[in-house]
């Protein structure tokens, strides 16, 4: 196994720090999605309030002009009393309708994140394949590793980087260091896209 002297450690380092900077602007970019996403649910439940609004009145103008129209008292009670439970049932309506729709604009916003997270071009250094599944080198702890199925093999990547130079860069600190092997590859949608030009 190739020995790693600790100025090599602090370059590593460095280039682990890039590549968390690169995570965080792809966080403010998905927090900036979801203030729109806020946006749009806000637009749609002013909507709904006053659709209901409106089906209120509405409902409230027809029970008051049916009321006038009958003389029989027992009718207007029955008719106020019918208003009454179709307030309640629209209410509970409004309430399931909202807790339903507060459930799904948090499984979108979800989906739209993890979609735009995977839309991403990033660049990795391979540095070994296996014909086994080795999960034992897939560590918690590093979080600029991927591990991916490139037929027949499992390809073993160090570090997520934005753009070709910083892992070419990486690349040559790697060969330095004894990863002769080492090359840089493009992936997206969690799929190697190529092979690109190691210098």
């Amino acid at each position: 196994m190739p020995f790693i002297e600790e100025s090599d450690l602090l370059d590593l380092h460095k280039d682990i720090d890039k590549a968390q900077i690169i995570n965080e602007r792809l966080l403010d970019q998905i927090k900036y999605k979801n203030k729109d996403l806020k946006k749009l649910k806000i637009q749609r439940n002013v909507l709904s309030i006053v659709t209901v609004c409106f089906l209120f009145a509405t409902f409230g103008i027809w029970s008051f002009f049916s009321g006038l129209r009958t003389s029989n008292n027992f009718r207007e009670q029955e008719t106020l009393s019918m208003a009454i439970d179709s307030i309640d049932s629209f209410k509970m309506r409004i309430q399931n309708l909202k807790s339903q729709n507060e459930e799904l604009s948090l499984v979108r916003e979800f989906y739209l994140a993890k979609a735009f997270l995977e839309k991403e071009k990033i660049y990795s250094v391979q540095v070994k394949s296996f014909v086994d599944n080795n999960v034992t080198l897939a560590s918690e702890a590093l979080t600029n590793t991927l591990f991916v199925k490139t037929n027949p093999f499992y390809a073993y990547s160090l570090g997520n980087f934005e753009t070709l130079n910083e892992a070419q860069t990486f690349r040559k600190q790697l060969v330095n260091m004894g990863f002769k092997d080492a090359f840089v590859a493009s992936y997206q949608d969690g799929k190697r896209v190529k092979i690109e030009d190691p210098y």
